[in-house]
C-alpha cells in the first residue's frame, strides 16, 4: 500500500507539472486578465477547444506597430520569427527589417500565406488595433481534411503611457476526433514561434521609434 501511495504521489506531481507548463505556455507574456478578456476574432469561433493568448510591451504607439503587423506573411514581410526552422519545412520565409510600402494593404477577404501552398484568410482588419486570420489547417496542407479550425488575432491594446502591449490569441476548434494529438504538440511549437515572433515585432518597431 505504501509503494502505491507513493506512486499515486508521484503521479499526481508529474500531472500536476505538465498542467502548470501547458498553461504557462499558452499565456506567455500575458496577465491573467488579458488571458481572459475577449478579443477581436473570438466570435468566429465561440467554442474554441484550445486557447493560447500570449503578449508583449512595445515602446511605441500602436500607429508605429500597426505597418510591422500588416506586412506579416510569406511571399511579404515574413512572421519576425526562427526563418531558418520555418524554412527548414519548404516556408521560404525572410523575415523583413523595414516597413514596404507596398505589403502595407491588407483587406477583409485577403490571404496571408504561411506556406506558399498554405493559407489563411482575413476575416478582420481594424487599423492600428486588430489583424484576424483564419484558415483550416492540417499538417499536409490539404486545407478541406483538416482537422482543427484556426484563428490567429493580432491586438493592439494602447495602454496611455506612450507603450502598447501586442497581443497574440490562437484559438482551436476541433473538427475530428484526432484533432487534439495534432493541437497540442502544435501548441508547443507555437509558444517557440510566437515568442520569438513578438520580441522581433518588439524590437523592430522600437527601432524604428527611436
Amino acid at each position: 500500500m505504501l509503494v502505491l501511495r507513493r506512486l499515486a504521489t508521484l503521479v499526481a506531481l508529474l500531472v500536476g507539472s505538465v498542467v502548470l507548463l501547458r498553461g504557462r505556455l499558452l499565456t506567455w507574456g500575458a496577465t491573467p486578465a488579458e488571458a481572459g478578456m475577449r478579443l477581436p476574432g473570438d466570435q468566429l469561433l465561440p467554442r474554441a477547444d484550445l486557447m493560447a493568448t500570449r503578449g508583449i510591451t512595445i515602446a511605441a504607439s500602436p500607429a508605429q506597430v500597426w505597418p510591422w503587423l500588416l506586412q506579416l506573411g510569406q511571399g511579404r514581410g515574413g512572421f519576425y520569427s526562427y526563418d531558418a526552422l520555418e524554412n527548414l519545412i519548404g516556408c521560404d520565409i525572410h523575415s523583413a527589417d523595414r516597413i514596404v510600402p507596398t505589403w502595407q494593404h491588407l483587406a477583409v477577404g485577403d490571404e496571408v500565406h504561411l506556406h506558399p501552398e498554405v493559407a489563411l484568410s482575413v476575416p478582420a482588419v481594424e487599423p492600428d488595433h486588430a489583424l484576424v486570420l483564419r484558415g483550416a489547417i492540417s499538417a499536409t496542407g490539404d486545407q478541406p481534411s483538416a482537422p482543427y479550425d484556426f484563428t490567429w488575432a493580432f491586438v493592439l491594446r494602447d495602454d496611455g503611457a506612450g507603450t502598447t502591449r501586442l497581443l497574440v490569441r490562437e484559438r482551436y476548434a476541433y473538427l475530428q476526433p484526432a484533432a487534439a494529438a495534432l493541437v497540442e504538440p502544435v501548441a508547443v511549437v507555437s509558444f517557440v514561434m510566437t515568442q520569438r515572433m513578438l520580441r522581433g515585432i518588439r524590437d523592430r518597431a522600437e527601432r524604428v521609434g527611436r
